[in-house]
């Protein structure tokens, strides 16, 4: 399977639907159990159906589904045929969705040397020294953030080595930038904007806001 390009996702028409990272999210506000537990049933007899099965989270107000084609680590057209299936059994339900709502929180670590801290982050966070994929501390049951490490040059501490990439759809990125910034943040770099701007709190302390829009 061929993995979408973002331009080829947004090209798709998927309004409920936005990337973060590697993966489709949508929200459906659902409003009670009941029907937030129908929907999820209707959504495992459409992913019986592809024989693709998207990850589904229910709690009272609202399901939020993740789609990805795990065995090319993208999204592909068997995501996006899936995502305006699930669409549209949710409208038939009356099931509106908040676009602007998913987000995907990932940790990134300074290193020079990930062969020599990687084991560690991956026993801590998973219980599996062995869960390093290339640069990337991996849970597969969801438990924890994606760890990744960022290459840099060997420095002494103190310096900063860790801080947060807040994924949010491309169009909720200015709202999410101006309110830290409203909260006593500053933009520390926005030149890879509308990749990623980063953002510092008042102690200097930084996190990115990351979109998939020219990755």
């Amino acid at each position: 399977m061929t993995i979408l390009s973002t331009q080829d996702i947004l090209d798709a028409g998927l309004d409920d639907w936005r990337k973060l990272a590697q993966a489709l999210h949508a929200r459906f506000l659902t409003g009670d159990f009941a029907t937030g537990l129908a929907l999820v049933t209707a959504i495992g007899e459409l992913a019986e159906d592809a024989g693709h099965h998207p990850d589904v989270t229910l709690t009272y107000p609202h399901v939020d589904v993740k789609l990805l084609s795990h065995d090319v680590s993208g999204i592909t057209r068997r995501d996006v045929d899936l995502a305006r299936r699930i669409s549209g059994v949710a409208a038939e339900r009356g099931v509106g969705a908040d676009p602007a709502a998913p987000a995907v929180v990932e940790l990134a670590l300074d290193t020079a040397d990930v062969a020599a801290i990687g084991p560690f982050w991956a026993a801590l966070l998973t219980g599996d020294s062995g869960a390093v994929d290339g640069d990337d501390v991996e849970d597969p049951t969801g438990r924890v953030p994606l760890l990744w490490f960022q290459h840099t040059d060997a420095h002494e501490t103190p310096r900063q080595r860790f801080h947060l990439d807040v994924w949010v759809p491309h169009d909720a990125a200015k709202a999410r930038i101006a309110a830290a910034v409203a909260a006593g943040g500053t933009v520390v770099d926005d030149d890879a904007a509308p990749s990623f701007t980063v953002l510092a709190d008042a102690e200097g302390n930084r996190a990115c806001v990351c979109t998939a829009l020219e990755r």
